[in-house]
């Protein structure tokens, strides 16, 4: 929950809060898919709450070619894609870069999806309510490549949930989707830890914990 003066505790606590505001999803036929690492924390909390399917969308940074933590852009398994053009203008980077680096990205967001999930079969996305969440959005590259991976899948309705979020990352998000729902937009924004008293790094291990201890039985 937040303090007064709109810190969440920790990532747990920040879905409990998104939760509230999104009961009018709840019930099993709506999938609630977690971005690693973080993400699937806050997700696991609001899948409990709204007794969902919980599940993971792996989406991938793309890295500038002198810089590998400046993102220009990012990349699901599936093939969603978001490219930050202003930056890639500015870099002059190249397509071959481009399709280098998606390439890779691509192939370890699709090895990652297939290690979290620990053999289960992918969820069916088709014809559902489906709620794609992350513990916060700065640049909105991410969440923007995950939400277009699951469009591509059909969905019913697409909801995007964060507990934190930048203007601009809302502002580029919130064409993608059916529902933004984002509980904090401050007029200054530092970074996603900021937001959060404990915002510890979260590991694989704990994501592979949380997806097998759902308890979520999935839609026939």
């Amino acid at each position: 929950m937040r303090d007064h003066e709109g810190i969440f505790r920790d990532r747990t606590d920040a879905g409990v809060d998104l939760a509230r505001h999104l009961m009018r999803h709840r019930g099993p036929g709506t999938l609630v898919l977690g971005i690693p690492r973080g993400g699937v924390v806050v997700a696991a909390e609001i899948a409990r709450q709204l007794d969902a399917e919980l599940d993971v969308v792996v989406a991938r940074k793309l890295g500038a070619p002198m810089s590998e933590e400046l993102a220009i852009g990012a990349v699901s398994a599936n093939g969603g894609r978001y490219l930050n053009e202003d930056i890639i203008r500015e870099l002059d980077v190249s397509p071959d870069y481009l399709a280098t680096v998606t390439e890779r990205e691509q192939a370890e967001a699709r090895r990652r999806e297939a290690r979290f999930r620990g053999g289960r079969p992918a969820p069916r996305v088709a014809g559902r309510t489906v709620i794609v969440v992350d513990d916060g959005l700065a640049t909105g590259a991410t969440m923007y490549a995950a939400v277009r991976s699951v469009r591509q899948q059909s969905p019913a309705r697409l909801v995007a949930a964060v507990p934190v979020g930048s203007r601009e990352g809302c502002a580029v998000l919130r064409n993608e989707v059916d529902e933004l729902v984002c509980l904090l937009a401050p007029d200054f924004f530092a970074a996603v830890g900021s937001f959060y008293l404990d915002f510890r790094p979260t590991e694989d291990a704990a994501v592979e914990r949380l997806l097998k201890e759902s308890g979520t039985v999935a839609p026939a």
